[in-house]
């Protein structure tokens, strides 16, 4: 197999990296990103890494030339940001792979998709990857994760989607580390009952479904799937866990839902009309903190044999000790 894994610098896809290496099959992995970390870096004979914008059509060129397998685990992941951003980044990306390696002979395209489409500021649990979408998404990210979709399914190219939730476990940059900065800031509040479920995912977990979808064939190709750790949990008891492994404790007061998202949409109009920063809230990181989402995951466990090993305690302790000893350094 020859791979070209985008995202490569980032937190799912270091961590695929690391599995890659160790297959045999594999003989080499173009490895892209647009900056190396070495907290998120591997030095090993198969892996060549290319830096560069997916974006730039050229650059997309030159690391499609020999390759059979896609993983495509990049994007701009944010509940806030210019739409044009979010465009050049998960649409225009996309875009720009599919013309490209529709010219060689692609055997299998593994996208990176989200579930953050299936949000509605409701109430969903058992999600399936065929119901109906909202009419309208919660924000650019959403919209053109979806539209990514649409491009890669009428591509003709045979192809596997993931959508996986909320990813945890060593090397996570984005959910548990704004949870605890956060808290730090006293910004942390149990936001409406504070009994809501939801589904995590351990990252080792959504590997697995990757590493899946590369042996994938027959049925279980050109399907969606939903990832998860197929164990539902109240978030909140989740962040209080995550708060106690570093001795901290979670504030018990809670805050009415009406109230902060209210709050929240006064700072989105803002920032709007301003400068477009990120404002401390948004509507949408408001309802993940405050409202109930879980998937169905029947579908993965059926066509691609996707059964998840790592529990959602075990992915948060992984996180705790990565994150607590690169503080250290």
């Amino acid at each position: 197999m020859k791979i070209l894994l985008t995202g490569a610098t980032g937190f799912l896809g270091f961590r695929t990296l690391e599995k890659l290496i160790e297959i045999d099959e594999v003989r080499s992995i173009i490895a892209t990103g647009r900056t190396i970390k070495q907290s998120h870096y591997l030095k090993h004979p198969k892996i060549t890494y290319i830096l560069g914008e997916l974006s730039d059509k050229v650059f997309v060129e030159e690391i499609t030339q020999d390759v059979e397998y896609v993983i495509h685990a990049a994007a701009l992941s944010s509940p806030w940001g210019k739409y044009k951003e979010f465009e050049d980044a998960n649409l225009k990306s996309q875009i720009n792979l599919i013309n490209a390696i529709k010219r060689n002979k692609i055997v299998k395209y593994i996208y990176i998709s989200t579930p953050s489409m299936y949000f509605d500021s409701t109430n969903r649990k058992d999600i399936r990857e065929n119901d109906p979408l909202p009419r309208k998404f919660i924000n650019a990210y959403s919209t053109t994760k979806r539209m990514a979709e649409i491009e890669l399914i009428n591509s003709g190219i045979p192809y596997v989607i993931l959508r996986p939730r909320a990813l945890t476990g060593r090397g996570d940059t984005v959910i548990m580390p704004r949870i605890i900065s956060a808290h730090k800031k006293g910004r942390l509040k149990i936001i409406g009952n504070g009994k809501n479920i939801v589904d995590l995912t351990s990252v080792a977990n959504a590997i697995d479904a990757i590493l899946l979808s590369l042996k994938a064939e027959g049925a279980a190709l050109n399907q969606i799937y939903n990832i998860t750790n197929g164990e539902p949990v109240n978030l909140w008891e989740k962040i209080t866990y995550v708060l106690s492994l570093m001795n901290e404790q979670l504030p018990q007061k809670k805050i009415p839902y009406w109230l902060v998202l209210t709050i929240a949409q006064l700072m989105e109009w803002k920032s709007k009309i301003t400068h477009m920063k990120e404002p401390v809230l948004t509507k949408y990181g408001v309802g993940v903190l405050a409202k109930s989402m879980t998937l169905d995951i029947s579908k993965a466990r059926e066509l691609l044999g996707y059964n998840p090993t790592v529990t959602t305690d075990e992915a948060i302790r992984e996180f705790i000790n990565w994150y607590t000893e690169n503080e250290k350094n």
